[in-house]
């Protein structure tokens, strides 16, 4: 999966040197896949919690350098970028789908109370716009695009912009053009 994330990077035109030693998104993901190979795969008693530590070592250490935060419980999809430095909260029960972006300031996190309290599962080819939050127990369905500074904590159908605090369909076009 490291090998999508890192052509999606190289598709929004970064070199090899660039994307592998200036691009803070980049090594958050790198640290996460590695993270949640080992959280999935690894049964070994012992062993797994050994690694298990050594990763969250270094997930606190990307956190502090920068900004960014994915435990490894997070499922994620092929083809993911995060692309700005910094503000990036994902809680450990989050599912996100595939060939999804995330601009800076993004949270994505646990809020409700009762059956809507929990957190997002977001679909496929999703846009979140910068300094957004997409919490509760909702769905965002495949296509859509979360315009910057958002607050989405009801359900939004696929193919549609939202937008707004909170935030509301604006729009039935799809994330074609930003992912």
């Amino acid at each position: 999966m490291i090998k999508s994330d890192y052509k999606k990077y190289k598709r929004y035109g970064g070199s090899f040197v660039g994307i592998v030693f200036f691009t803070q998104g980049f090594w958050a993901i790198i640290q996460f896949r590695t993270a949640s190979y080992v959280y999935h795969n690894v049964k070994v008693f012992g062993i797994r919690q050994f690694l298990l530590l050594g990763c969250l070592i270094w997930q606190k250490l990307i956190e502090i350098i920068t900004g960014i935060s994915i435990p490894s419980s997070v499922e994620i999809g092929h083809s993911f970028y995060v692309g700005h430095f910094g503000g990036i909260i994902i809680h450990p029960r989050v599912k996100i789908g595939v060939n999804c972006n995330l601009s800076h300031g993004v949270t994505i996190g646990i809020s409700g109370r009762g059956a809507s309290r929990g957190v997002p599962c977001i679909g496929d080819n999703v846009y979140i716009g910068c300094n957004s939050s997409v919490v509760g127990n909702i769905q965002i369905g495949d296509n859509c695009v979360i315009g910057a500074n958002s607050l989405v904590n009801k359900s939004v159908p696929a193919n549609n912009t939202v937008l707004g605090v909170p935030a509301s369909i604006i729009s039935a076009k799809t994330s074609k053009d930003y992912i």
